[in-house]
């Protein structure tokens, strides 16, 4: 069985626990090495989702930098996920409103400090973190937390976005969406078993057959639902593969953390 695998690019030098082995069920899972984009989407326009913030790394191996997704929550602050907040805030840069990551125009900025919830690693779930920018993006809207845990039933009908890998459906570093319905916390309990699903603190979402998921490049990205900021892309067994859904954290579960966070 493939380890369950984080969905951020792989930084240049880094060892995958894919090549290991299995990932420890508690463990933070290891970063996938680099794809293409979304997988089965279609291209979106960050004009339509202003809030979606691409996260680049200066150890990105991408020629364009690109790593990370992220939402912006306040003028200041982005939310993504801890597994994407493990490099030193110096190398990090958000844009905001570049469709193509290898063009140039929107906004920019470096990041001031990083918070990561500090569960992460230690107890299955706990996949979220909260950046300052340095430059706030102001007069861009902003995404509001879901703050309701109900808000997780199967059928949902949610949408995730990203700049993140394609595996040959689309074109790299180009932002794109897919709809990801909530498939509910007993599937992926049940075929997620192995890797410790958490179904207090994460969203299973996507389609039992496969063909369209999130992927890597993919992580801190948001799942939609309803206007609100209803998950964080975390990992997943592959991309797209039948019964393989994505993973994403539950904001609801970790909305009171990341708002003290916000608002600091």
């Amino acid at each position: 069985m493939k380890a369950a695998l984080a969905r951020a690019v792989l930084m240049a030098g880094v060892l995958t626990a894919a090549s290991l082995g299995a990932v420890s069920a508690n463990a933070a899972p290891a970063p996938d090495g680099p794809k293409t984009r979304i997988v089965g989407g279609e291209l979106a326009k960050t004009a339509d989702a202003p809030w979606a913030i691409a996260l680049n790394n200066s150890g990105s191996p991408s020629p364009s930098g690109q790593y990370c997704g992220s939402t912006l929550v306040a003028a200041n602050k982005i939310v993504t996920a801890a597994h994407c907040a493990t490099e030193a805030a110096s190398t990090y840069t958000a844009i905001q409103g570049r469709d193509k990551l290898t063009d140039t125009g929107g906004k920019t900025s470096k990041i001031t400090s990083i918070w990561a919830d500090p569960e992460y690693g230690k107890s299955p779930g706990h996949d979220v973190a909260v950046m300052t920018l340095a430059t706030p993006f102001e007069g861009v809207p902003t995404l509001a937390l879901e703050t309701s845990t109900a808000a997780d039933t199967a059928g949902a009908a949610s949408v995730v976005y990203g700049w993140g890998a394609t595996e040959g459906t689309g074109p790299a570093d180009t932002f794109q969406k897919v709809a990801a319905p909530v498939l509910g916390d007993a599937y992926c309990s049940d075929v997620y078993a192995s890797q410790n699903y958490s179904a207090a603190g994460e969203i299973c979402a996507g389609y039992k057959e496969g063909g369209k998921d999130s992927c890597q490049g993919d992580s801190g990205g948001p799942l939609v639902l309803n206007g609100r900021l209803f998950g964080v892309v975390s990992w997943g067994i592959g991309c797209a593969d039948a019964g393989n859904p994505g993973v994403y954290a539950e904001v609801a579960t970790y909305a009171a953390a990341l708002q003290a966070q916000i608002d600091s």
